[in-house]
């Protein structure tokens, strides 16, 4: 399926949502900057969606078909900043400190998220979008990567030292380092890939504008009005050929349709990632009822899960897979019959649950090597049943099944759909255990399959609240070769969620990056630089790194090391010594200013930068 095409209906529906939006009553008080400035930013979307229509309703050959992924994404981002704003006109505290307040401040954040994670996901290309739109949307992003900066460094109560603080100049600055950093990610840390299994060799590269900024709630919420406000906001977007989502079905956090309903221990229910999020900043209570959580245990809802989806498959508004009716839809449009397929894979899957242990060996080695080969072959496995089946195996004595069972999910994991599939099976804790215990072949696909997962970042919360970050810090120490780059290659994807940088830490895995660094056989020094330059921005990260005596090695890397090295050195100095005279004075005394100074003249453009920057303030910092 073309990922980037779109039928004219869904243009047209997500036009008439950018109109309710525009259109509609704005709220007054406190939140009255807020709502304006969001729907400013949402009316700038309506030349983009009408030349996205216009492209759809036109004769081009991909103009008839239609794509799920970011065109959803979009529809639920719009349908989530209607609802609040619904919600905001129901607000008339004027008292900032408030619960209700904060909670609202934090959804504004999690919509504004949202919105330009959308928009990055749209193929202007295949779209043939003009350079005078591309631009307006490039500002609109930028606008809203902002405005999610700012309302992180309101909620947060442990405000990041990364961005929030930083001019606004600087925060622009910082989102381009950002993107710098990411393309500098060594290929063996882009890349799932295996010698025992080339079914895994696949390049994905981390968009660095889908990193949301660390998220936090404040500790206070206040739940009073909570059912009417989300009622409220339900019953304002109802139209004749709109579908309402019923209240019980939406976070109460997110506001929006709960794919992996948890329950806390006052029993109310919230999104798995949203929650967990929340947990992550220290909160012990409950964000609706602000009553004390007795333990921070989350239950999976399986019941309110069942609804959901039952709900869903009735309104027609699952993830599509391009299967219907033993038929697959291809990506020029047309559909293959696959029910032999189908029914081979599907007597494949229930010998996976045979008492005959030859039968079920026979059976997930030949899952696996099918897994391997086609994305076609990932859909049908998937739709089969087989994910939760697999998932079991995992905790199975029997080395060879555990091997294949894992491999098959991380070849199942490539295909997109699939991810949510694994992850509402259950099967992280399973594969943590594989990762702690198994084979060192099973050890190595664990880890690539927890970075195939972790590239969606609401699993990066769920993944780094699973135990998973001392196994694979573990790994990275003690692996074999490839089982420490596949280690060092889903820390670095899992620690782009702030929340999951002092778990890192708090594993040792300074002390395991520093011996990479200082390693004969300089096998893993970029890995480790990229690692250690994505930590550095986190207080008791930066602690750690200056504790392990870690400023030497990176001065002499700036001195001896390859061009991306010197570049990622330089940018940890950087993030070392901002304001921190100790560590200025530091290697100002190691003499780092003539490689600086050289770095200036004959670095990358942005190792140019760092050092010209990091210079400077050595210059400062003598005057003083």
């Amino acid at each position: 399926m073309a990922a980037g095409v779109v039928s004219d209906a869904s243009a047209a529906f997500l036009l008439s949502l950018v109109h309710d939006i525009v259109l509609g009553d704005l709220a007054a008080g406190m939140f009255k900057k807020d709502c304006t400035d969001l729907v400013r930013r949402i009316a700038l979307f309506t030349h983009l969606l009408e030349e996205i229509r216009d492209f759809a309703a036109s004769d081009h050959p991909h103009a008839s078909s239609s794509s799920y992924s970011w065109s959803a994404d979009l529809a639920v981002a719009l349908q989530a900043a209607k609802r609040l704003l619904s919600a905001v006109s129901a607000h008339h505290s004027v008292n900032s400190n408030d619960g209700a307040a904060k909670r609202i401040s934090f959804q504004f954040q999690c919509v504004t998220w949202k919105l330009e994670k959308s928009l990055a996901k749209i193929p202007f290309d295949q779209f043939q979008i003009s350079e005078e739109v591309q631009e307006q949307v490039a500002l609109v992003r930028a606008q809203l990567r902002r405005a999610t900066e700012r309302y992180g460094s309101l909620n947060s109560r442990k405000v990041s030292n990364a961005i929030t603080q930083l001019p606004e100049k600087e925060r622009s600055d910082t989102n381009h380092e950002i993107s710098a950093k990411l393309d500098s990610i060594p290929e063996s840390c882009t890349t799932l890939g295996h010698a025992a299994d080339k079914e895994t060799k696949i390049l994905e590269r981390v968009n660095s504008s889908s990193i949301p900024s660390e998220v936090c709630l404040s500790n206070e919420v206040d739940s009073k009005g909570q059912e009417n406000l989300a009622a409220k906001g339900a019953e304002q977007t109802k139209k004749p050929d709109t579908l309402v989502i019923p209240v019980d079905f939406l976070c109460p956090i997110s506001l929006e349709l709960m794919r992996d309903p948890v329950i806390v221990a006052t029993g109310q229910t919230y999104e798995r990632s949203y929650i967990q999020r929340w947990i992550d900043c220290g909160n012990v209570t409950c964000p609706k009822t602000q009553q004390k959580l007795e333990n921070l245990t989350l239950t999976p809802n399986y019941v309110l899960r069942s609804v959901i989806n039952q709900w869903c498959a009735k309104h027609n508004i699952e993830q599509p897979s391009g299967l219907a009716n033993g038929r697959l839809k291809k990506s020029n449009g047309s559909f293959c019959d696959v029910s032999g397929d189908m029914a081979a894979i599907q007597e494949l899957v229930s010998k996976l649950s045979s008492r005959c242990l030859e039968e079920r060996k026979a059976a997930v080695a030949e899952i696996r090597s099918l897994s391997k080969r086609s994305t076609d072959n990932r859909i049908l496995i998937a739709d089969t049943g087989a994910i939760p089946v697999l998932v079991n195996l995992l905790t199975t004595d029997d080395a060879s099944i555990q091997e294949h069972a894992v491999t098959s999910i991380l070849n199942l994991s490539i295909f997109e759909n699939n991810k949510s599939l694994i992850m509402l099976a259950g099967a992280v804790p399973s594969i943590v255990q594989v990762l702690r215990a198994g084979s060192m072949e099973a050890r190595e696909n664990a880890a690539a399959t927890l970075f195939s997962l972790s590239l969606a970042d609401e699993n990066k919360i769920i993944i780094g609240s699973s135990g998973a970050i001392p196994a694979l810090v573990d790994l990275l120490q003690n692996g074999s070769n490839r089982g420490k780059k596949d280690a060092a290659t889903a820390l670095f994807n899992l620690c782009i969620y702030q929340g999951n940088k002092g778990r890192a830490v708090r594993a040792g895995i300074i002390t395991a990056l520093l011996k990479m660094l200082t390693d004969s056989r300089n096998c893993m020094v970029d890995e480790a630089l990229t690692i250690l330059s994505i930590l550095a921005s986190n207080h008791d990260a930066k602690a750690a790194i200056v504790k392990a005596s870690t400023i030497p090695v990176l001065i002499d890397l700036l001195r001896t090391g390859l061009p991306r090295n010197k570049e990622n050195a330089a940018a940890i100095l950087l993030c070392l010594c901002k304001r921190d005279a100790e560590n200025l004075a530091c290697i100002s005394r190691l003499g780092a200013a003539i490689p600086l100074t050289e770095l200036t003249k004959s670095g990358t453009e942005r190792a140019k930068r760092k050092a010209t920057s990091l210079l400077e303030h050595l210059r400062k910092s003598q005057q003083l």
